[in-house]
């Protein structure tokens, strides 16, 4: 199948059958989340693979009783920095460094311009800034999933404090953003399993100008 096809296959699924996803493919997910493009290439975000059932009970009312929380194979949570501090910059330029076989001193002028930039946002732009660059590693994982027919529910409907206490995230200076369930549709009962797929001609939605 192309890329396109398995686009067309995926859909948003209300209703999973609690199989789980083998490891090999689960971490395929997880690696397409690590490689994936983000601004500056400083991935200001963490991921929280949530396995634990107890866990998942806990998280269920703070996302709004949806019974993905529940039947999904793994729920996964992307957390975005809440603030990009000078120690975090160095941190990235340090990987750049080993991960090139460069000096760190050779960066000076890339590091300088990093802060320049984030110095210029304000709080709220830099958690702004950050929780964007979740949902291109969000867009990239949905992708990854249904390359290998797995099926995948982007979620916005939950209490992001609720999420950050029970996770205890604010401690690690970051902020639940958005979630993804991962796992297998239950046709038995997923309403919008055979639904056709709703989306707008492509001469409605694209200009090529």
């Amino acid at each position: 199948m192309s890329i396109n096809q398995h686009l067309n296959w995926r859909y948003a699924t209300k209703r999973y059958n609690g199989q789980i996803i083998p490891e090999s493919s689960l971490n395929d997910i997880l690696e397409s989340i690590r490689l994936t493009p983000t601004s500056l290439g400083i991935q200001p975000f963490h991921v929280f693979v949530i396995e634990n059932k107890e866990l998942r009970e806990q998280l269920k009312p703070a996302l709004n009783n949806q019974p993905q929380s529940i039947e999904a194979s793994h729920i996964v949570v992307f957390a975005s920095w809440k603030s990009v501090t000078e120690s975090k910059v160095d941190d990235y330029m340090a990987l750049i460094a080993e991960t090139r076989g460069v000096a760190v001193e050779s960066l000076t002028g890339f590091r300088s311009m990093v802060l320049g930039y984030l110095s210029k946002q304000s709080p709220a732009e830099i958690q702004l800034w950050a929780s964007k660059q979740t949902y291109i590693a969000l867009g990239t994982a949905m992708v990854s999933a249904a390359s290998q027919q797995i099926d995948a529910t982007p979620m916005e409907g939950f209490s992001a404090e609720a999420v950050n206490s029970i996770l205890e995230l604010e401690k690690h200076d970051l902020h639940a953003s958005v979630i993804l369930a991962l796992g297998y549709r239950d046709s038995n009962i997923d309403p919008l399993a055979s639904a056709n797929k709703v989306r707008k001609p492509f001469h409605k939605l694209i200009d090529i100008i």
